[in-house]
């Protein structure tokens, strides 16, 4: 009989040798452009025109923000992570997620329990097949007892739920960093912004004027005949559509005021939000260039999928183990008696020792399936994982190129400021001379300054890309843990 029991269990033992787990192959590179990225150039006499080196293998300070020399981004982006309710949440999630694995911790020990009971008994004799009780009925019974439970965990099944939820606690620590990591830069983004929108609108207020002054001159000129009605209608048509431009650059203005008021944790119509010019933001002379071969360690968000793909492993091994016997061991003492009175005295006391075993014999495929189910997640997790790994080597990549572009795009447009600036100075001369009009000295300042915006949104570019690459690195996270000592 015992032998017809445990024959069909042991010949489930081997299910967990099917469908074997393989990890994902990792994207590996030994660099991140197929070319090599030149270092930006330098645009001698213009501010944010300073040359740049990589500082390939550095170390991203953790507060990566300050490498733009601006005390007040500084503060601006320590409240933001101070004040923000997306960290809070962040943060709870973790916390959740740790006292989860501390309360399933303790199922990897013996369980114990006390109970007290009383209870009013009363059986028919002939109920239970004989005429009389050999005591009256109904009774009271008092039970006080302690009992000790033990789940073997010789299949791993405990030790592997661990493992998912250790897992789990990882991916909330890495989400929570990955999380600091975006405030901090769309704080940063956002202060570029909006240096580069005041210098755009004070630049497009000082166009309006020119052209205001043209369009006047112009006008007297078609008055006493000297100008033709049509230049008359195409300079309305430019001034115009210069003064449409401004309205749309003021509200983008005060958008990213409400969005960096909000950042803080702090309604839109909050004051005291420092305002930011790009003069007050130093561009970083030195950009850390971490290593491929390192990236997937200091990005958070790869950490995390990283630790999604452990908790998809530890799932397997959960539902493995699930296909074998689970082994109980129960003992059980305390005092019986019909009297409270008597609960604690001699010849009331028992105790019980057990043992169980529990196998699944048939479930309709349904272990089995669950183990497939779960492998099939595994191999889902791996993927992600390798995607992640692969979009943050094209972040990188996409960002070097930008500042190689970038550097390039600010010298072209300082070239052409530079040859506005000397077409002005030419004009400003003949026009000192007698040799031209004044209207013809008002279109010379009215190419200077456009030629002015174009360079001011080249620099303002190069700041929110050197931001950029620094983010994308993963923002030095690790050293300010390291740091901490954490």
């Amino acid at each position: 009989m015992k032998r017809a029991i445990f024959l069909p269990m042991l010949a489930l033992l081997p299910a967990c040798a099917s469908e074997p787990v393989s990890p994902p192959e990792i994207p590996a590179a030994e660099s991140y452009t197929p070319t090599p990225v030149a270092a930006p150039i330098a645009t001698p006499g213009v501010q944010g025109g300073q040359g740049q080196r990589f500082a390939v293998g550095a170390d991203i300070p953790g507060a990566w923000w300050t490498l733009f020399r601006s005390p007040a981004l500084d503060r601006l982006v320590r409240n933001a992570l101070e004040g923000s309710p997306t960290l809070a949440r962040a943060g709870a999630r973790l916390r959740q997620a740790e006292e989860d694995y501390s309360a399933r911790t303790g199922s990897q020990y013996p369980r114990g329990d006390a109970k007290l009971s009383a209870n009013r008994v009363d059986v028919t004799p002939k109920s239970l097949g004989v005429p009389a009780l050999p005591v009256a009925t109904p009774l009271n019974l008092y039970l006080a007892s302690v009992s000790v439970s033990y789940t073997l965990d010789i299949f791993g099944s405990t030790r592997r739920e661990l493992d998912a939820l250790r897992a789990e606690t990882d991916y909330q620590r890495y989400e929570l960093e990955a999380a600091r990591l975006m405030l901090a830069g769309n704080v940063v983004t956002a202060a570029i912004r909006e240096a580069s929108l005041r210098e755009q609108i004070a630049g497009t207020e000082e166009m309006i004027g020119v052209q205001a002054r043209q369009l006047a001159i112009s006008e007297r000129l078609e008055q006493i005949g000297g100008a033709a009605k049509a230049d008359i209608i195409a300079q309305r048509l430019e001034l115009a559509q210069t003064r449409a431009a401004l309205p749309d650059l003021q509200r983008q203005l005060e958008q990213v005021r409400h969005r960096l008021a909000v950042y803080t944790g702090r309604p839109p119509s909050a004051q005291g939000i420092p305002e930011f010019r790009l003069a007050e933001l130093q561009l970083p002379g030195e950009l850390p260039l971490s290593l491929p071969s390192e990236l997937a360690r200091q990005r958070p968000d790869i950490r995390a999928a990283e630790a999604l793909l452990q908790q998809a492993a530890a799932r397997v091994g959960v539902a493995t183990a699930n296909l074998y016997p689970q082994i109980t061991l129960t003992a059980t003492g305390g005092s019986l008696a019909s009297n409270g009175g008597d609960l604690f005295s001699g010849g009331t006391a028992f105790y019980l020792l057990g043992a169980s075993l529990a196998q699944p014999l048939f479930r309709g495929g349904e272990l089995r399936a669950k183990r497939r189910s779960a492998v099939a997640a595994y191999e889902q997790a791996g993927a992600a994982y390798q995607e992640t790994v692969l979009q943050g080597f094209q972040n990188v990549a996409d960002t070097l190129r930008a500042l190689e572009a970038d550097a390039v795009k600010l010298k072209e447009r300082t070239e052409a400021a530079t040859q506005a600036r000397s077409y002005h100075d030419i004009i400003s001369a003949r026009y000192s001379a007698g040799g031209v009009s004044f209207l013809s000295l008002l279109d010379a300042q009215r190419k200077l300054r456009g030629a002015r915006l174009d360079q001011t949104q080249a620099i303002a570019d190069r700041h929110a890309d050197s931001a950029a690459l620094l983010q994308a690195l993963g923002g030095g996270w690790w050293t300010e843990r390291d740091r901490q000592g954490k």
